[in-house]
């Protein structure tokens, strides 16, 4: 089970680094090409877009290690641990300052992370469901991806986002359970994977949340849609994984109780930590602009400090990629 938590955590830090470098690819899209082809074809031509897809596939390599070898209610909430690396990230890459919301934020997903692993002590999650439970369960998930993506179609910038990180979060949840029962096949003959749907599905929900996620990078803020992203991912998770996988969770009313209010503890956590202007990469203040691609130009203070203050408004513009396309 370590080795889940080690590989899980490893995902989520990796996917933090793929979220700033491939929402840098997109911020600058034009509106227009909001759920189009030719938001895909502007990200496709960003050099740095491009080094954050390379990364999606280390991330998906380390996911599936961590699922053939641990429950999907496991390591799903274990990489909502990602909120804290892309804190890191921002933190030394874009040269923010922690602050007691970032402790605070930090503090709260550590402690609801692990009061939820200590309470809810899960087992089992070896049970290989059927073709039959996986129809149902993408009949039931692709209503709710939908009505996500129709939610996300108006309103102002920061609920399109977060819209959009809802329906990449449940499509993200359902890839994982599918590459949890692909990983379960492997391990009876690689001959068992071509013979079942799961394969295919994952092709549609890869390529899918490939698509929504950017998106959810480029309707607006990083800090609303990554929001949604890590709090919906592990709860539809957990869901999936008592329902397919036989995920065993402790029953009873005071152990269910417990387990809740651990899940609570987490998501407030997530909900502070991503309220950071550090997270979103925006002014303290109420600046509104949330782009990333220009945040290392800013100017530095003689006492090591950004010009604007611990948090600095970032440029309203992209003027160039930090990685040539």
């Amino acid at each position: 089970m370590a080795v889940a938590y080690v590989l899980a955590a490893s995902a989520a830090f990796v996917n933090a680094l793929t979220s700033v470098l491939q929402r840098i690819g997109v911020e600058d899209a034009p509106e227009s090409t909001t759920m189009r082809w030719g938001l895909m074809a502007h990200a496709l031509k960003r050099g740095i877009w491009l080094v954050g897809f390379a990364l999606m596939l280390v991330v998906f390599a380390l996911q599936a290690s961590a699922l053939s070898v641990g429950q999907l209610s496991v390591v799903q909430p274990v990489l909502t641990t990602e909120l804290l690396f892309l804190l890191l990230i921002l933190a030394v890459w874009f040269r923010y300052h922690l602050g007691l919301r970032e402790w605070l934020g930090s503090a709260t997903i550590v402690i609801g992370l692990g009061a939820f692993f200590l309470v809810a002590d899960p087992r089992g999650g070896h049970t290989q469901p059927g073709d039959r439970q996986f129809l149902v369960a993408s009949l039931l998930l692709a209503t709710a991806i939908a009505a996500c993506i129709v939610a996300a179609l108006r309103g102002p910038r920061w609920w399109r986002a977060a819209a959009f990180g809802a329906a990449t979060a449940v499509t993200a949840a359902f890839s994982a359970a599918i590459t949890k029962s692909i990983t379960n096949q492997i391990k009876v003959g690689w001959g068992q994977v071509l013979t079942h749907p799961q394969v295919y599905m994952l092709a549609v929900t890869g390529l899918g949340t490939i698509f929504l996620l950017q998106n959810a990078l480029h309707a607006g803020p990083i800090t609303a849609s990554r929001t949604t992203l890590v709090t919906v991912n592990p709860l539809v998770s957990i869901v999936l994984g008592i329902t397919l996988f036989d995920d065993r969770l402790r029953t009873g009313p005071l152990w269910i109780s417990l387990e809740v209010a651990a899940l609570v503890v987490l998501v407030a956590g997530v909900v502070v930590l991503a309220r950071s202007p550090l997270v979103a990469g925006t002014h303290e203040a109420g600046d509104l602009d949330e782009m990333l691609g220009s945040a290392r130009r800013r100017p530095r203070t003689a006492d090591g400090a950004d010009g604007a203050g611990a948090a600095p408004a970032v440029a309203a513009t992209v003027d160039s990629d930090p990685v040539s396309s």
